[in-house]
């Protein structure tokens, strides 16, 4: 494997963690899930707010929203494979954000 696909799967798997911990966190602090019902409140500061989490915890609630789709509604195999690229795309992005802030960080 390459250097350049170690530090992509990585930035994958920190972007899924970071989603991970950010939609637990919120939950665990609401007793609620995080939904992108978040920005639904209208133009209030709350909502703004919102982006920027939303931003990074997308991965976890676009597959936490698949996964319970797929097991309550029968979704198509197809529809679940597409949702499951969008948020690894996603959960890289995100990743690699968080990798160069920490590298930041660090120096």
């Amino acid at each position: 494997m390459t250097p350049e696909a170690i530090q992509s799967f990585y930035a994958l798997m920190l972007g899924f963690a970071w989603a991970g911990f950010l939609a637990t966190g919120y939950q665990a602090a609401t007793r609620r899930p995080a939904s992108f019902r978040l920005l639904r409140q209208g133009p209030r500061p709350s909502a703004f707010a919102a982006i920027p989490f939303l931003a990074f915890a997308a991965p976890f609630i676009i597959m936490r929203n698949t996964l319970r789709a797929r097991r309550f509604d029968g979704r198509r195999f197809e529809t679940v494979m597409v949702a499951t690229l969008a948020a690894g795309v996603w959960s890289l992005l995100s990743g690699t954000v968080v990798a160069m802030a920490v590298a930041t960080v660090r120096s």
